[in-house]
Order: structure tokens, then C-alpha cells, then sequence
């Protein structure tokens, strides 16, 4: 415990367990779930790795639910009776924080699983953001850009290499001390732990391992992008016919299952004019790790020589920063595109409808052209029906954060924070 890394949702639980009989934390396997749950678990039932434990969960899940407050039960989903046995814990106690639920798949639905509704609070746990890892210096934080207030933040020490080498080794508690070239490879067999392990250990879930691989592969071709279910079949296809609209649809599905694959759906707004908007979600790869590991990519160097693949990768970076403080927010993260071409990369809106509208450019060259972009859409929006923005910002990846004249903000990724 002592090498434990600090995370942003760790008051968050703490203050969930004070309203709620037990906290679920989903999320990808190996993203902390466990050593953050563990930091203030009183007793814990490791249920992946013991397999006495879960042998005897299985039998009677009561039979591990006498732990002292809060107990944790890592991996819960490997025993989903445990579900509705520690529903009914929750309701006989009745009292706060009494276990802390881990898990890295979402079992199958089943119609003998009580919602949970009163007694279960969910948190999403992902990997470490540049804010975690020390990459930025969060002096900008998007609850204040939300607000209003106006940004200014000197650069940060960290340079292009130094995030392009970030994205390669990504968010991975296990990897953060890794030589670039080994965080890599643990990247390379991650997936391959995902392709040969975790979708085949998924309920009801049949696969082949090698299309499963070629499906990630085109999903890091495509990342950022509205790739179409028929272009993924195309292009995991290879050489060979395209993959079934259903084998597609199921793996994907399973990848969401086990919190790999990340969706940026659409954001419908009404407009000045008739134009019709697109629906279709951006998808993500939950760390750009995997991105960069699928299209073989190792090395910041690699990286960097290819402009278009790494514009790619940091929109996917900056969704990895954005989901998780948005999250704290209880915010929505979305895209914004119309059928005659108009597009902004990230639209984060509160629950009370305040919103803004951020561009992510790579280089600082295309700023302007990118905050012109911004204000012709705020332009487009009908305000009558629906209230302008409270912030438009581009976001790049390093140097001063700073209001330009036109009121567009430009945030350095190394600065900004929750």
C-alpha cells in the first residue's frame, strides 16, 4: 500500500459509502479497482484469486459476507449471486458502507438479479489520468471553466515527447515504472489477455480469438471516428470476407462488457436551421495504450513521425481525461456532427444543461482556424431553445493555458484537471 498511486474517485467512494449500503466499481482489469477499494476495506474476500472462497460463495454466498464494514468483494461478477445476497445484507443492517463491490466484466442479464435500486452506488473506475500520474498540473480544472471563470496556467515541465511517451505507456497502475519499451509490451499482452481470456470467460459469449483481435485492430485504426459496424466487418476482415453483422455486434458488446471499449455518443441539440445531425458514436479504446499497441506502434519516436496517427491517439487521450473528470461531475461527454459537415470533437454538458464545446488540435498552428470553427457553431444553435455555452476551448497538448480576445480558451492537456 504504501506505492499506492492516489486516485481522483478516491473521496468519491468515501463519500458514497456514506449514503449507500455498498459502492459497485466497475471497470477494465488491472485499472486499480482492487488496491483502491483495499485503502479503506476493513475485511476482504478476494474471490478471482482464491478459489476456496469462491468455491464457498458459490455454495452459500452468505457464507462471506461476515467481514467486518466494509468488506471488499473483489471480482463479485466470478459469483453473480452475490448480487442479491448482499442486496438482502444491505436491507437486514440497515446501515451505510457495508461492502465495497469490484468488478471487471458486467455478468449477464438475468431476471432473478434484483436492480439494486437504494442500496448500490456505481463508480466507474479507468485508468490513471496525467493528473494521477503527475503529467499535469491540473491548475485548470473544467468544474471552473464550467463555471465561467477565466483560465490562465504557465506551461507545465512536460513536453510533446514526454506525452506522446505517455500515450504509449498509458494509464496501467503496473506500468507506470516501466521502461517505455516494456510498458509497451504489457500493453501487447494485455490484449492479448483480453482476446484469449477475459471475452471467453464472459457468460453466453462464443468467439474466435484471432477475429476478436482483428476487430480490436480496427477499432485502433479507427479511433476518435465514426466508424461504421460495416467498415469495422471490412476492415477486420482482411483479406478475407467481411466479419457477420452479428459477430461484430457481439464482440463489440463484449468488449464493452469487460470496460474496454468506450462510446462517445452524439449529442443532439436543436439548430437554427433544418440540418440533420449525425447519431452515430466515436468509439475509444478505454487507454491509448491499447490503441498504440494494437496499430504496433512502441516507441514515442514511432509516434511522433506520424502526425496523423498520434492527432488520432490524442483526441483518444484527452477522452481519457475528460470521461474521468466529467464523471466527477456526473457530466456527459459527447461529440457534435451534422450531415452537411459541421463538427466539434467534445461536448461536456451537467446535469443542469450548462455546457461547453472544446476542439482538440495537436498543433498550436490550427488554433485559430479551430476557434473560428467553435463560434460558427454557437452560431448554429438555436438559443431560444437551448442556453449557449459557458466555455469554448481548444485543447493541445502543452505550453500556457490562457482567454484569447475572442473569449475562446486555449487549454494545455498538462494543465487541466477535474
Amino acid at each position: 500500500m504504501k506505492s499506492y498511486i492516489s486516485r481522483l474517485i478516491d473521496p468519491v467512494l468515501e463519500s458514497r459509502l456514506q449514503s449507500a449500503g455498498a459502492v459497485v466499481i466497475d471497470g477494465p482489469k488491472a485499472s486499480g479497482k482492487t488496491e483502491t477499494g483495499r485503502r479503506i476495506a476493513k475485511s476482504e474476500v478476494l474471490l478471482d484469486s482464491d478459489r476456496a472462497l469462491r468455491d464457498l460463495a458459490m455454495a452459500d454466498p452468505q457464507l462471506v459476507l461476515g467481514g467486518a464494514p466494509p468488506l471488499l468483494l473483489d471480482e463479485w461478477q466470478v459469483v453473480p449471486e452475490l448480487w442479491n445476497a448482499v442486496r438482502r445484507a444491505v436491507d437486514d443492517r440497515r446501515a451505510m458502507g457495508q461492502f465495497i463491490l469490484t468488478g471487471s466484466a458486467s455478468p449477464a442479464d438475468s431476471s432473478t438479479r434484483h436492480s439494486g435500486a437504494g442500496r448500490f452506488s456505481r463508480l466507474r473506475m479507468r485508468p490513471l489520468t496525467l493528473v494521477e500520474t503527475g503529467h499535469s498540473s491540473s491548475e485548470i480544472s473544467l468544474a471552473a471553466l464550467l463555471r465561467g471563470e477565466r483560465p490562465s496556467a504557465a506551461p507545465h515541465h512536460v513536453q510533446i515527447h514526454d506525452l506522446a511517451e505517455r500515450t504509449i505507456t498509458g494509464g496501467w497502475p503496473a506500468s507506470q515504472h516501466l521502461a517505455s519499451r516494456d510498458a509497451a509490451r504489457y500493453a501487447v499482452d494485455y490484449i492479448d489477455q483480453i482476446v484469449r481470456l477475459e471475452i471467453a470467460g464472459l457468460e453466453g459469449v462464443r468467439h474466435d480469438p484471432r477475429r476478436v483481435r482483428s476487430l480490436i485492430r480496427s477499432l485502433a485504426r479507427t479511433t476518435a471516428s465514426e466508424a461504421s459496424l460495416a467498415t469495422l466487418a471490412t476492415d477486420a476482415g482482411g483479406d478475407e470476407r467481411p466479419l457477420a453483422h452479428e459477430t461484430v455486434t457481439s464482440y463489440l458488446a463484449s468488449l464493452e462488457r469487460i470496460f474496454v471499449l468506450e462510446m462517445q455518443e452524439a449529442w443532439d441539440l436543436p439548430l437554427r436551421t433544418r440540418t440533420a445531425l449525425r447519431k452515430a458514436p466515436k468509439r475509444h479504446l478505454v487507454d491509448t495504450s491499447l490503441t498504440a499497441a494494437a496499430l504496433r506502434i512502441g516507441t514515442p519516436e514511432r509516434l511522433l513521425g506520424d502526425p496523423s496517427t498520434f492527432g488520432l491517439l490524442f483526441e483518444s487521450l484527452v477522452f481519457q481525461q475528460l470521461r474521468v473528470f466529467a464523471d466527477l461531475l456526473d457530466a456527459g461527454v459527447y461529440h457534435f456532427r451534422s450531415k452537411v459537415g459541421r463538427e466539434v470533437d467534445f461536448i461536456i454538458e451537467l446535469p443542469d444543461g450548462t455546457w461547453g464545446a472544446f476542439e482538440v488540435k495537436l498543433g498550436a498552428g490550427v488554433i485559430d482556424a479551430a476557434a473560428t470553427n467553435l463560434m460558427s457553431f454557437v452560431d448554429s444553435i438555436d438559443t431560444s431553445r437551448h442556453q449557449p455555452p459557458a466555455v469554448l476551448g481548444v485543447i493541445v497538448p502543452t505550453g500556457p493555458s490562457y482567454r484569447r480576445p475572442d473569449g475562446v480558451v486555449v487549454l494545455a492537456l498538462t494543465n487541466l484537471g477535474a
